[in-house]
């Protein structure tokens, strides 16, 4: 018997099953699955319990309220997911190429990064690449590189974070400088200096603080250089974003450090990159 006839002669799952298991999963809910998928909980259950028959290992708890996996379970989910990613990326590519399917770039934005760098990303690649669709969200940094990872993105524009993984390279990179921001009636009317640091640094220690949140890669590095600077601030407001910082600052709600530039363009490694996602790396503006 051939290696290919034995793998699939003692194969546990297909595709087919190995999505319904990761829907269960991720959803933490047979019910969930069910209405996800139009099928009935016995039947999706049926199909879990075959896998797990197959593999002799237990992939799914479940209690009263939800389903949990197992250490099994949750190293099935963590590694199928390229899996399941290259699956989808061959089968994009085959629409693409030989179905007349449109063309489209799938980019990740981070939350941290600010709106009004996105028309160099996107303009020059509208006008070059009419016909290609870029589908664009606005996420965290850690979403946008687990995605990149599993193929649910081409592109991610985010801050480099402290490891990169293997599977991913850096097409684009970019430093920002970081600068404070107050309203400038408010520093009018205070009569503050600002070409005197001690002076500034007084009246910045006295207003209401607008930090981005920690749970992001750009704002733990801002708290950790606040630190470095000995500079006393507490934050009043902790938020996602740097846009709705600078608009929170302009009507006089406190004051804030925000990056002029902080960028970083991440996409997938490929053996061949399609032709429209390298132009649209290519008319990048940055």
């Amino acid at each position: 018997m051939s290696k290919a006839h034995e793998l699939l002669s003692r194969r546990p799952f297909d595709l087919y099953q190995l999505h319904l298991f990761r829907l269960v999963a991720e959803s933490g809910s047979f019910t969930r699955a069910a209405q996800i998928t139009g099928l009935t909980q016995s039947a999706i259950t049926r199909q879990i319990q075959s896998i797990e028959q197959q593999l002799g290992l237990s992939l799914l708890t479940r209690t009263t309220r939800s389903v949990v996996t197992t250490p099994a379970g949750r190293f099935l989910l963590q590694e199928s997911a390229p899996v399941l990613g290259d699956v989808d990326v061959l089968l994009r590519r085959l629409r693409e190429e030989y179905a007349d399917a449109p063309r489209e770039v799938r980019v990740g934005v981070s939350r941290s990064v600010s709106l009004a760098y996105l028309p160099g990303f996107f303009s020059a690649n509208m006008r070059q690449g009419p016909t290609v669709v870029s589908r664009v969200t606005h996420e965290s940094s850690q979403t946008i590189l687990a995605s990149l990872e599993s193929d649910a993105l081409d592109i991610g524009v985010l801050l480099p974070p402290t490891r990169v993984s293997p599977r991913l390279r850096i097409t684009h990179k970019f430093r920002d400088a970081f600068t404070f921001i107050a309203n400038a009636d408010q520093l009018a009317e205070a009569k503050v200096n600002v070409k005197k640091s001690a002076e500034l640094r007084h009246w910045l220690e006295s207003q209401p603080w607008l930090a981005l949140q920690d749970t992001t890669q750009t704002g733990r590095r801002l708290t950790a250089w606040l630190k470095g600077q000995k500079l006393q601030v507490k934050p009043a407001m902790e938020l996602d974003n740097f846009d709705l910082i600078i608009n929170l600052v302009a009507v006089g709600v406190g004051a804030s450090l925000v990056p002029q530039r902080s960028l970083a363009l991440y996409a997938r490694r490929q053996k061949q990159t399609p032709e429209h996602i390298q132009r649209f790396v290519e008319n990048i503006l940055f």
